[in-house]
């Protein structure tokens, strides 16, 4: 019986500092610090139970980390259990990360949410799309993506609020997964949406049957990686550009196709096309205008892997002029903000048009700035670090990526509760 301590058993694994215990019969974990003699001590002192999906939790630095399926959660220390009532903070904020990435990409910048924004948000780090799974395609990683936060909704009963950050790739699958968690209940059933009007009117709707909030995204790829220096390292030349795109498929598989609009599924038009309206059953645009407010972090310079243009979702002709970028004193690599509060309304295509006879990239702006966002441009070209911008821009890691700490700070001190 639990009420006598731990069940006989022996030691089934040692994972990191932890001995782990599977009491026989059972489908739960038992784990305590090696340190601590197994054998040692009748009671559970020291030991955390870990049941249904959790593998692991631990305290660090004043936050819980709990390994989840699918994710790793992270919330404030005290945040749980302060109030009888409270539970977990009711704010769910999920990160998702780019191309061979992983959770670990956005384990600095969780931890610095939770501990800016104690009692308030609870971090999911997605890993469902990890490694060479971010081959598969953008609509695939999105449907694990949704899948993953309506297990992760479910097994938080207490959020009310969710808000998505992304980096590169990750943006465009956050963009799909909130098109198809739109109306959807936590039990991923289709049901009527229920409108939450703040009092500019702007913004209505559910994702996960929870409020959205923010909508943010870093160096992402809004408009695919065709054209000329969307992937800068190809320094501009046509036949380069050409090539990637006749041969991307080769190494990032479906993912390729849908960066280089290369992708004709059925005849239909590329999926990033389809994705700035909504499309079939899937809500795209309704999705991202039910969001109180949108955010394009982007690489102004050195960023090797995303243009400028696309993370900032901009023509070339709107981009700020270098003699505007001005380093903030309290954010020295935030070089310009430009806050968009006015929808632009453009004409419906004719439906006789076809796409291919018109600029893609121009559809894609087209569709979306139909919702004002806001655009945060950055600069590392006074670092040490500007060669690895793509990923200092994120602290993908501290030890490489440090210098992009301030961008992280800006993103959460202007982070909508």
């Amino acid at each position: 019986m639990l009420a006598a301590g731990i069940p006989s058993a022996s030691v089934v694994g040692i994972s990191g500092r932890y001995r782990v215990h599977r009491p026989g019969g059972m489908s739960c974990l038992w784990l305590r610090p090696r340190a601590r003699s197994a054998s040692g001590g009748g009671g559970t002192a020291g030991w955390t139970h870990c049941c249904r999906d959790s593998i692991m939790r631990v305290r660090k630095k004043n936050v819980e980390v709990e390994r989840v399926r699918g994710g790793v959660d992270l919330w404030a220390e005290d945040a749980q259990g302060s109030s009888a009532l409270r539970g977990f903070p009711e704010h769910l904020v999920i990160m998702v990360n780019g191309l061979v990435g992983s959770a670990e990409d956005w384990r600095f910048a969780a931890e610095q949410f939770v501990g800016k924004l104690p009692d308030k948000v609870i971090v999911h780090r997605s890993e469902c799309n990890s490694s060479r799974m971010t081959f598969d395609g953008v609509d695939l990683m999105g449907e694990r993506l949704a899948d993953e936060v309506i297990s992760v909704v479910n097994n938080r009963s207490g959020v009310q609020k969710i808000s998505f950050v992304a980096h590169s790739l990750g943006g465009l699958i956050a963009r799909y997964a909130i098109g198809r968690l739109y109306g959807i209940s936590t039990n991923g059933d289709v049901s009527p949406a229920v409108n939450h009007l703040t009092e500019s009117g702007n913004w209505k709707g559910q994702i996960a049957g929870l409020v959205p909030m923010n909508f943010i995204t870093f160096a992402s790829p809004h408009l695919g990686s065709r054209g000329h220096k969307q992937l800068p390292f190809l320094c501009g030349l046509p036949f380069l550009e050409q090539r990637a795109s006749e041969t991307a498929h080769l190494f990032v598989g479906r993912t390729g196709k849908h960066l280089f609009l290369t992708d004709n599924d059925d005849g239909r038009p590329p999926l990033l096309l389809r994705m700035v309206d909504d499309c079939d059953d899937i809500k795209f645009m309704s999705a991202l205008r039910s969001f109180r407010r949108r955010v394009a972090y982007a690489n102004a310079n050195y960023d090797h892997m995303v243009g400028w243009r696309t993370s900032s979702i901009r023509r070339q002709q709107e981009l700020p002029k270098h003699h505007f970028l001005e380093a903030d004193d309290r954010y020295p690599h935030v070089v310009h903000v430009d806050k968009e509060d006015k929808k632009i309304v453009i004409a419906e295509l004719p439906s006789d048009v076809k796409y291919q006879d018109y600029d893609l990239e121009e559809l894609m702006i087209q569709g979306l700035t139909q919702v004002p966002w806001e655009r945060v441009d950055v600069s590392f070209q006074k670092s040490r670090q500007r060669y690895i911008a793509h990923n200092t821009i994120q602290v993908k890691s501290y030890w490489l990526n440090s210098d992009g700490v301030d961008v992280i700070s800006h993103m959460i001190d202007n982070f909508h509760i």
